[in-house]
């Protein structure tokens, strides 16, 4: 369930709520019985561990991986074609 957080306009009291996204806004403050405003908040989901790409990320790596992928598929084109003409000779 995602975690809301509210600010009171009245009392200024700052709270999160565990809600399901179906559920409606919270409208009043539980102290003051005050206007509450949904503030927006970062994200807590984080990325990490083994299993992501050196293609990924914006760095010299990347750089390094995709000049080596471009390399290969020229290889690869080049080998293609003399495939190709070693049989027509045959």
């Amino acid at each position: 369930m995602p975690i809301y957080e509210y600010k009171c306009t009245k009392c200024n009291k700052q709270f999160e709520v565990n809600q399901k996204m179906t559920d409606p806004l919270l409208t009043e403050c539980r102290v003051c019985g005050g206007k509450l405003k949904k503030l927006i908040t970062s994200s807590t989901f984080v990325l990490k561990g083994g299993g992501w790409y050196v293609t990924d990320y914006p760095s010299a790596d990347r750089k390094k991986a995709m000049d080596t992928k471009k390399e290969k598929k020229a290889e690869s084109k080049d080998a293609k074609p003399a495939k190709k003409e070693a049989a027509k000779k045959e």
